[in-house]
């Protein structure tokens, strides 16, 4: 089990076994802090106490044993490890777990009391996926070291599966194995030798409380105010995270976040950052150039890599092992690209992620909200009337009717695929709650029970909508959702995965909790402004970069999967959409997959994020054997 996970610790690694009590831990080690054998894993406590198992970061470690030194603790080495360890012995699980700042999965296993701690950060920047296999508990960071156990049986979860469908990620709890599960974020859970009580997992940190606090407690300062707090809140956390004991670079698209977090490095470094850049040769998925003038302004020790359409092609078929969980947001693979860029120089990148979900980024937000306003002075009778005219009419018409009335459209109407987005304004048009809307807006497969066979898909953005705290508006209903489902399901799944593939620790600043905490005490008001999110945001870059090389449309992370279905991945696509092969299988209803295909081909819609769900489902089948 630990040698299926070599890629994410390949510089040492050890089991630990108490065969009477029946607990194993196994480690892999991807050495970042303290490289000497005094802060290898396993790892025992001073007291003998607790051994652990730990995988990420503790930010605030050196804080943390300061704390501890004063109270009489001794140290052999300087690991984080180490302080955590400590940390358990003095002050218990849960009040280490809320002292501690950082990225983390870690298992802490109770030799006095012969109970199991598992514990996941604040956010769900690492994995944890545990559940039963037979008559014994497992737990891991990914889901391939599982296959290693004897026993393991995996059944798929046609209920998850639909839930995967509609988003293209497995979002938390659910896992796509049927009795297993994902710790959700911010908690920790507790299971007894005997396997009796496997108590519910607890929260030390919930990332709803915060936003009900914090709204409580907005800010009264100004928003000039409001900037310079902001600033110094990313500073401390980009400078908590340049702490390594090997070289540390950052990923540079030349947008907002990463610019943000790239500049405040450069601030806080006596020599050049090291900034990674990965360049497209199709113009309209090309921000190295942006990348580049960026950190030609900062002056970092800039490199990019242009990649060619091929080289692009050729990350697919390490897709399935990768993501050994079916996962289908494309930008996987620039982010892999990015990141085997990256380690040829350095051991930890910094990462721009989350700046969308805490600063009101997405277009989405604008888009829903302006929808949902003027939807209200229709009548319900009128807007269906309107959704059945915009259907009627087919996507590559609409195309065509905009192309021949694009010289008198004024620029914001000018847009590409607007049959798609046109069909997509149609469906919006019908619905009459606005978190419907939302479910809507962030679905794929608007219907996934239709597609998945004898499924019964589990109601997740439902279910977290109905813990929302009161007193918050739409947007900030739509942000919350973001953070609790796709931020932890998505954005840093894709990130943890595609790193650690190529054995490179990417650290998130934004997703420091203190930041996370100031930017919801931050009336919205300071993020949305003229119809632009992030406001704030783009007044702290503005005091380091000049606005005119990030002010500008955004681009997102991605690639022409469209074109490439119809072109170089046709056959490759056919293969695995085939019919026969979908029947024979029995996980989907070949039909609505078949005829969006050959929509897709024919060039009537662009349902490529569809297909894309689909086609990664079957290849990561293939893969693993199901």
């Amino acid at each position: 089990m630990s040698d299926a996970l070599l890629h994410r610790g390949p510089d040492a690694g050890d089991i630990w076994v108490d065969a009477p009590a029946g607990i194993a831990l196994g480690h892999r080690r991807l050495s970042i802090l303290d490289l000497s054998p005094a802060g290898a894993q396993p790892m025992h406590s001073k007291c003998e106490r607790y051994v652990t198992v730990f995988n990420g970061e503790i930010y605030n470690f050196a804080a943390l044993r300061g704390e501890l030194a004063q109270g009489g603790a001794q140290f052999v080495g300087y690991s984080d490890t180490e302080v955590l360890l400590e940390g358990f012995s003095a002050w218990g699980v849960e009040e280490t777990l809320r002292r501690s700042n950082g990225m983390f999965a870690i298992a802490l296993w109770d030799r006095r009391e012969r109970v199991l701690h598992l514990a996941r950060d604040r956010i769900g920047e690492k994995p944890l996926y545990y559940g039963w296999s037979g008559g014994t508990f497992l737990f891991t960071s990914e889901l391939k070291a599982l296959h290693a156990w004897p026993g393991f049986r995996p059944e798929i979860d046609r209920d998850v599966l639909s839930l995967y469908l509609r988003h293209n990620y497995i979002p938390e709890p659910h896992c796509v194995y049927r009795g297993f599960r994902k710790l959700v974020p911010g908690t920790f859970l507790t299971l007894k030798a005997d396997g009796s009580q496997l108590a519910p997992p607890r929260a030390y940190w919930s990332m709803t409380d915060a936003v009900a606090h914090a709204k409580r407690d907005l800010l009264s300062c100004s928003a000039e105010e409001g900037v310079e707090l902001l600033e110094q809140a990313l500073k401390k956390s980009v400078g908590l995270r340049m702490v390594a004991d090997v070289p540390l670079g950052a990923f540079l698209s030349g947008g907002i976040d990463s610019s943000t977090i790239v500049a405040l490095m450069q601030a806080q470094s006596s020599r050049p950052v090291r900034t990674f850049s990965i360049g497209f040769t199709v113009p309209d998925y090309d921000e190295a150039p942006y990348a580049r003038a960026v950190a030609k302004h900062l002056g970092t020790d800039h490199t990019e890599l242009y990649v060619s359409p091929e080289e692009t092609q050729a990350v697919i078929p390490q897709l399935a092992t990768m993501f050994d969980e079916p996962f289908a947001d494309s930008s996987q693979i620039p982010t892999y690209l990015v990141c085997a860029l990256a380690r040829r120089h350095v051991t930890v990148a910094m990462s721009g992620d989350a700046g969308d979900e805490l600063f009101a980024g997405y277009s989405r937000y604008s888009l829903a909200t302006a929808l949902w306003r003027h939807q209200q002075c229709l009548p319900q009778i009128v807007r269906q009337a309107g959704a059945r005219a915009i259907s009627a009419v087919s996507p590559l018409t609409w195309d065509r009717v905009f192309t021949k009335l694009q010289p008198v459209l004024p620029a914001r109407l000018r847009q590409p695929t607007p049959g798609d987005k046109l069909h997509k304004l149609a469906r919006l048009l019908a619905i009459d709650a606005p978190l419907t809307m939302y479910q809507s807006l962030i679905s794929l497969w608007q219907s996934p029970d239709e597609i998945v066979l004898d499924a019964r898909e589990p109601a997740s953005i439902q279910a977290l909508a109905a813990t929302l705290p009161n007193g918050i508006d739409f947007v900030e209903k739509m942000m919350l959702l973001d953070s609790l489902h796709y931020l932890p399901g998505d954005i840093l799944t894709k990130v943890d995965r595609a790193s650690m593939a190529v054995s490179l620790e990417a650290r998130v600043p934004f997703l420091d909790h203190e930041v996370v905490e100031l930017a919801w005490r931050m009336p919205h008001a300071w993020k949305v402004r003229e119809n632009k999110g992030k406001w704030v945001l783009r007044e702290v870059l503005a005091r380091h970069v000049p606005r005119a090389m990030f002010e500008r449309p955004k681009i997102g992370f991605g690639i022409p999967i469209d074109s490439w279905l119809r072109g170089p991945l046709r056959e490759w696509a056919e293969d695995l959409l085939a019919e026969s092969r979908l029947s024979q299988a029995g996980y989907f209803n070949p039909g609505p997959i078949r005829s969006a295909w050959r929509a897709h081909l024919a060039g009537a819609q662009n349902l490529q994020y569809m297909l894309w769900g689909v086609l990664m489902f079957e290849s990561w089948r293939e893969r693993w054997g199901h």
